[in-house]
């Protein structure tokens, strides 16, 4: 993983370059762990910025706080690793000053990601410097996915499918939803740890699934993104499971989706379902090489329009080392799918108060269409117990 992190330090430099810029400031963890291969530090929520400092033509600089550095040392590539305190003199504002060129007509970061303490100094400390967006040349880069990216995804669907199966087996009436949510967690570690060793850089690799469980049922599954509560399952309950903020696996995250139906299925519950699925799979029928991103899409908003739904849901969204990359699959977006660029694929419908359908997968674009990366059965799931 560290070798490909080098390479693709070098391939970011020489974009740079070519764009004539001097240095760029990283501050998401998921652009540190694609070019220096190191996270899990507590970051901003603490008052504490990680930064990565790339110029184009010589050797990146980490800025991390001192009491992570032997950690940070431990795991990333990069030589020169610079740390900071909560007081005195040795601040990461002075930190970063050092970094960065005296005097810079303008400073290169990532707009919609750099932390607000992190933008206030840039503008205190250098108000005639004008503030550019690395984030749009590094994510051309990250669109197109490596074999050995692919292959962690992989291991990241097969943990999703555990976490899926575990979901499937905790329902029953009388269950409670957040039951279901630890033996996803469980089921998600468990698998997780198989993949990994106590050696080298993977040490630091946690098996553990974490995050809030979002887990919605009965009436509630019309609404979005509930977290699992203290909620028990009623006969004919639908229930709606998102793993989009826990399917991950060494940074790389997926997007998995299921509903379930406790004991049976309603008309109106089969129905919708039906037509997210039907939606979903018009989408990934249609997924290759030189087709654009809303095409796909409009593949999706065909099937709807058939069926009598409408839904303001976009079709999907690139996937990788940060939950939302680009492009997305909407209207509006003229991306030209390219084999190697991986997307999570939702079919999605809310009736308010009454019933939902959802169906979500991850994929990767393939020299003539498009591979899962998750599996699970795509159809009307219903419980016995």
């Amino acid at each position: 993983m560290l070798d490909e992190a080098i390479a693709r330090t070098a391939a970011l430099q020489s974009r740079m370059k070519d764009a004539g810029i001097s240095h760029a400031v990283f501050t998401s963890e998921s652009s540190i762990a694609y070019l220096a291969g190191f996270w899990g530090y507590l970051g901003i929520e603490f008052g504490r910025p990680t930064m990565l400092v790339v110029p184009a033509e010589d050797a990146p600089i980490v800025i991390t706080p001192l009491m992570e550095s032997e950690m940070v040392a431990e795991m990333t590539w990069v030589d020169d690793v610079r740390t900071w305190e909560d007081m005195g003199q040795r601040s990461w504002g002075r930190a970063l000053a050092g970094a960065l060129p005296e005097g810079p007509t303008e400073i290169w970061i990532e707009k919609t990601d750099v932390p607000a303490i992190v933008r206030n100094f840039l503008d205190e400390r250098y108000p005639d410097a004008k503030i550019r967006d690395i984030g749009p040349h590094l994510g051309a880069q990250r669109m197109i996915k490596s074999p050995l990216e692919i292959d962690v995804m992989k291991q990241a669907g097969k943990i999703a499918g555990a976490m899926m199966a575990a979901a499937h087996g905790s329902l029953r009436a009388g269950a409670h939803e957040y039951e279901s949510a630890i033996a996803v967690i469980e089921a998600g570690t468990r698998k997780a740890a198989g993949f990994l060793t106590d050696k080298g850089w993977e040490r630091f690799v946690s098996p553990m699934i974490h995050n809030l469980q979002i887990l919605q049922s009965g009436k509630d599954a019309s609404m979005v993104h509930r977290r699992a509560s203290v909620k028990a399952y009623e006969p004919f309950d639908p229930v709606y499971f998102c793993f989009c903020n826990m399917a991950q696996f060494k940074q790389y995250k997926l997007g998995f989706d299921r509903m379930f139906h406790i004991k049976g299925v309603t008309d109106d519950g089969a129905r919708v379902q039906q037509a997210a699925i039907d939606a979903q799979q018009a989408a990934i029928a249609v997924i290759r090489p030189g087709i654009t991103a809303e095409e796909v899409a409009a593949a999706a908003n065909e099937v709807y329009a058939e069926r009598g739904y409408e839904t303001g849901y976009r079709t999907g969204r690139s996937i990788g080392v940060a939950y939302l990359e680009a492009p997305e699959l909407k209207a509006g977006d003229k991306t030209v799918l390219q084999p190697g660029m991986t997307f999570a694929v939702d079919g999605g419908i809310s009736v308010d108060g009454v019933t939902a359908g959802r169906i979500g997968d991850s994929i990767v674009v393939t020299e003539s269409g498009s591979e899962y990366l998750t599996q699970y059965p795509r159809e009307l799931l219903v419980t016995s117990a």
